[in-house]
């Protein structure tokens, strides 16, 4: 079974910065991805930025040159840094991991709890 848990969300005024973190564990043989997703009230849930095992990044339009998504070495942690902060980037941020289990032969998709991000104006 694998683990998806977030962190680092908060309260903070527009134009600051957050850092979020994502860490995959438990039984995990290999991950393909990893990205942020976020979802605000009465709005779909959307790709904000995304890494693959290669480390090839992808960022929706709306957060370019201003949010970075990085990984750390083992490459089951990942952090979305997140400056200039809009008030329409206020969401609950959400981590998914693709990812081979230890025990199965396909790869699936794994979500955290989900972290609330406010940003007051």
């Amino acid at each position: 079974q694998v683990h998806v848990v977030e962190s680092g969300g908060g309260l903070v005024q527009a134009g600051g910065s957050l850092k979020l973190s994502c860490a995959a564990s438990g039984s995990i043989f290999s991950i393909k991805a990893m990205g942020w997703f976020r979802q605000a009230p009465g709005r779909q849930r959307e790709l904000v930025a995304s890494i693959t095992s290669d480390g090839i990044t992808n960022y929706s339009d709306s957060v370019k040159g201003r949010f970075t998504i990085s990984r750390d070495s083992a490459k089951i942690t990942v952090y979305l840094q997140m400056n200039t902060l809009k008030p329409e980037d206020a969401a609950v941020y959400y981590c998914q991991t693709e990812a081979l289990a230890v025990g199965l032969n396909y790869i699936a998709d794994y979500w955290g709890q989900g972290t609330q991000v406010t940003v007051s104006s």
